[in-house]
């Protein structure tokens, strides 16, 4: 089982577990990767929203993968949560504090400390995944992308479900440790240590621009 900088010391036992059944290896890199920034927006950055926390380290790591993808020319695209007024789903049942989350209104738009890179797609989805009811998909297939690094938040939601949607689609996934944030370090170790056994590679951040620069192999 991959650790972490012992960030998963926690759960070793668990990790002994996992390696006796074969689950834990490295999936390692493709060849053409695409970094996708998921939910990085004002309604979760922000705590005033009520669903929100401050991410400000988690964001200016994200700014330094950003800036790493554009050197590479690796493509980068952003989402966010939004609803409609008056919108119902079970999501939103299930968690009513995301109406604040208005579609076109403050809480939709991405952090005025994120690098947006230049004529990167921005979609706006109502569901955790970002492959769900956006063209994520269409676009990662119609640019050959076999590796999506997914950063943002939060780890335990759509992170989580975005690296789970991503593998089910049958690419790679990379996440940068530093890149992505939830409100509880508790469950964001947790679901972290989920990812990296069932879905993913986590894996530092420095690790990461590394391969992007041609630094080192898969």
């Amino acid at each position: 089982m991959h650790a972490v900088a012992g960030e998963f010391g926690r759960f070793t036992g668990v990790a002994d577990i996992y390696s006796r059944s074969g689950i834990g290896l490295r999936t390692g890199w493709g060849v053409t990767p695409a970094l996708v920034v998921v939910d990085f927006q004002k309604g979760f950055t922000c705590a005033e929203s009520g669903v929100g926390a401050p991410m400000i380290a988690e964001i200016a790591s994200t700014n330094r993968l950003v800036r790493a993808c554009i050197d590479a020319s690796v493509p980068v695209m952003y989402t966010a949560v939004g609803f409609q007024p008056g919108e119902c789903s079970a999501w939103l049942r299930k968690m009513p504090g995301l109406e604040v989350l208005t579609e076109g209104g403050r809480y939709c738009e991405l952090d005025d400390e994120l690098v947006r890179a230049a004529d990167a797609p921005f979609w706006i989805k109502r569901a955790p995944s970002a492959f769900f009811g956006t063209p994520l998909l269409a676009h990662l297939t119609s640019l050959g992308i076999d590796t999506v690094i997914v950063a943002g938040c939060v780890t335990s939601g759509c992170i989580r479900a975005t690296t789970i949607d991503a593998a089910s689609h049958g690419y790679r996934v990379v996440v940068p440790l530093e890149c992505v944030a939830d409100r509880s370090e508790e469950v964001h170790v947790a679901n972290l240590f989920d990812i990296d056994a069932k879905y993913g590679d986590v894996m530092p951040l420095a690790q990461v621009i590394a391969h992007l620069a041609g630094e080192q192999g898969p």
